[in-house]
């Protein structure tokens, strides 16, 4: 949106004579501004002939503007505005050195009108500099900063979500790549890591509003992707009880069923790290909610690793097994998980399902007999063991 400017008639000649003396005044103002200015004073962050230059063209600017009454010409302060949000400048900072340097030059329109002996009052034309102020460069360098500002943060969020799912799906293997991915996404560039996967209530609705913010309250770093079904993170738990953390965290923050795979050590890792939290997801499987941690064990490796081949053995074993109906089926099956749960008391595991041990060693005995497996022989209860891992994973149908 374009400003006028209208200037009294008597400020043209005044700011027409100063308009000689722009270069002189522009630098008088970088030495202002770079003395009063805190973010300016170092040379690291606005080289000194950067600011006299754009001093000198904003004045310029300025004087031609009251000579003219053209104001459509803003474009030094919205350049000025642009460059300082790329330069990661704080609006209030530049903001200041615009008031810094607007008092420089209306000063000296104020002493230019008095040396003419023009029907000026100070009073006049300091109104007329906090007007324009307001109302010209200053809010224009603003809002171009703003505008740079807005479209960085997109720019930054795209690259992001990029780089996020490059890493999950595993294009990232070159190692220079996986560092720029490492800084881009505010993650170390080691592990251990963790991935979550969060089922979503609907398509383009988060499962866990929220969760990137509270992780980092907890100085915990990560990074998330929202998939049509799923919202999938990946957490950097490099400090001891990080797991933990997470899990406290994914707690307060889920409304649906989460999965959580073990912890891994690099970042190629990611994409199977993610089909394991997938598949921890089946452990809540007919809940409404739920956090399921996939079992960093051999036998729950080996299910993951080969999914197919696990799901035949455990249509095997558990053949007759699932021919029951429903109810009894799912009784015999949680006791089984129950006893491997309890290290194979079934004492503590009657403890767990709030009944007789003599109840859970009729189940397990019935199992025996349904599955032809005994229970005493190590390589039985392995191939139980593999087979509940690949039923409760992948459900057989």
């Amino acid at each position: 949106m374009s400003r006028r400017l209208v200037a009294p008639a008597e400020i043209s000649p005044i700011a027409a004579s100063l308009l000689t003396r722009a270069e002189v005044l522009g630098a008088r103002m970088a030495r202002r501004i770079r003395t009063e200015v805190p973010y300016y004073e170092d040379e690291d962050q606005v080289p000194f002939a950067e600011l006299t230059d754009s001093c000198r063209r904003n004045c310029e600017q300025v004087l031609r503007l009251l000579v003219d009454g053209d104001s459509t010409a803003l474009t030094t302060a919205q350049e000025t505005g642009r460059e300082r949000a790329r330069a990661g400048t704080p609006l209030a900072e530049l903001l200041h050195a615009y008031r810094v340097g607007s008092e420089v030059l209306w000063s000296e329109i104020a002493a230019e009108a008095a040396r003419a002996a023009q029907r000026l009052t100070a009073d006049t034309v300091m109104a007329l500099a906090g007007w324009w102020v307001n109302g010209g460069l200053a809010a224009s360098a603003s809002d171009a900063y703003r505008e740079e500002a807005a479209e960085l943060v997109l720019q930054r969020e795209r690259e992001r979500s990029a780089m996020v799912e490059a890493l999950f799906t595993g294009l990232l293997t070159d190692r220079t790549t996986l560092w720029e991915a490492a800084d881009v996404l505010g993650l170390p560039t080691a592990g251990p890591y963790v991935v979550i996967a969060a089922e979503v209530p609907a398509p383009g609705r988060e499962a866990l509003p929220g969760i990137e913010a509270r992780l980092r309250s907890d100085q915990l770093r990560s990074a998330w992707r929202l998939l049509p079904d799923l919202q999938v993170g990946v957490v950097a738990v490099q400090r001891p009880g990080a797991e933990e953390a997470v899990l406290r965290a994914l707690e307060r923050a889920h409304t649906s069923r989460v999965g959580v795979s073990p912890s891994y050590r690099a970042l190629p890792e990611t994409p199977r790290a993610l089909r394991l939290a997938r598949l921890a997801l089946s452990g809540v499987r007919g809940r409404d909610k739920g956090i399921a941690r996939f079992a960093d064990s051999p036998a729950a490796l080996l299910v993951a690793a080969a999914p197919d081949e696990a799901g035949r053995i455990a249509r095997t074993v558990f053949e007759r097994v699932l021919r029951l109906p429903a109810a009894e089926r799912d009784r015999l099956l949680e006791t089984l998980e129950c006893w491997f749960a309890a290290a194979g008391s079934a004492a503590e595991a009657a403890r767990i399902l709030y009944c007789h041990r003599n109840t859970v060693r009729y189940r397990l005995h019935r199992l025996e007999e349904l599955t032809g497996r005994s229970l005493q022989d190590p390589r039985a209860v392995a191939d139980l063991a593999v087979a509940l891992h690949a039923l409760r994973l992948a459900p057989a149908e």
